[in-house]
């Protein structure tokens, strides 16, 4: 249950080991069995209770050893380094799944996660085009990666393909793309270039995700 009103609305990106179209999507079994990798946000306007939250960024490197169904997952949260002491500690409440409602992505997170790693600051460096279907996300020393479209296999041409999740809990539709970097470079390490990127819009609260207008 929520004491405390939050948004989150901004540019969004998850970056997995799974091929294009990730899997979890359809709640079927990752790719290669486990999951890793990396989801966050530029938070166009946000706040929690009193706390502005507008203008920052936040991201997770994550691992799971199978499904995320099945928990065991272990997350490095990872916080813009311009936020200051309450900008953080609303951060750190929402991404640990507090003050939110049952069923919210956060809260359904926190039940499969069972080691958080100490949190970080980073000066983060983000670009992002959804149209275009690129972006890049880094915090130096932790990870990066880089969004490029899907390219048509025989043309050489752009492939453009989207998610629609009429019940979604992370994002309602979501541009599929191209991970062409995707690094951890931290506690939670990998790398599993050419693999699935999603990019979508997204307003996430503390009663739930709400269309993004």
């Amino acid at each position: 249950m929520a004491n405390v009103t939050w948004r989150m609305k901004g540019q969004w990106m998850k970056n997995c080991n799974c091929a294009a179209g990730c899997p979890c999507d359809f709640n079927e079994r990752p790719t290669h069995g486990h999951c890793e990798g990396m989801v966050g946000m530029r938070i166009e306007e946000g706040v929690f209770g009193d706390t502005d939250l507008s203008g920052l960024h936040w991201a997770c490197v994550y691992y799971w050893p199978g499904a995320l169904h099945e928990g065991n997952g272990t997350i490095k949260p990872i916080l813009d380094a311009n936020a200051s002491e309450e900008q953080i500690a609303a951060l750190g409440t929402i991404l640990t799944g507090q003050e939110q409602v049952e069923g919210t992505f956060f809260h359904i997170v926190s039940l499969i996660i069972s080691t958080v790693l100490e949190p970080e600051l980073a000066e983060f460096e983000f670009e992002f085009n959804l149209e275009d279907r690129t972006a890049r996300f880094a915090a130096p020393g932790l990870f990066e990666t880089v969004t490029e479209p899907i390219k048509n296999p025989v043309t050489g041409d752009d492939h453009r393909a989207q998610v629609h999740l009429p019940s979604g809990f992370e994002y309602f539709t979501a541009e599929i793309a191209k991970a062409s970097v995707n690094k951890g470079l931290g506690e939670i390490a990998y790398d599993c270039p050419d693999t699935h990127s999603s990019l979508a819009v997204v307003e996430h609260t503390d009663a739930g995700t709400v269309p993004y207008v």
